[in-house]
């Protein structure tokens, strides 16, 4: 029974070692490299869209004002 946990522990300390092998080599950072500029294309296309509804936002805000001022003076002028 002792050998056995003795065992494991080294199974899983070799398996562990050969998984930082794995994840340092030149292969592994290229598909790191790659999934990180993925993510800042995703990121600018996610700004980009973020801009342009800040400036739809923008445009029906100031179209609502003027209909309020619109509303509000024919309201005056109506009295």
């Amino acid at each position: 029974m002792k050998w056995t946990g003795v065992g494991l522990f080294a199974l899983g300390t070799l398996f562990g070692l050969e998984g930082v092998r794995l994840l340092s080599s030149k292969d592994a950072k290229k598909v790191y490299a790659h999934c990180t500029a993925g993510v800042l294309r995703a990121k600018d296309s996610v700004l980009d869209q973020v801009t342009v509804l800040q400036e739809n936002c923008s445009d029906i805000y100031e179209e609502a004002k003027v209909i309020n001022e619109e509303r509000a003076l024919k309201e005056v002028t109506e009295e």
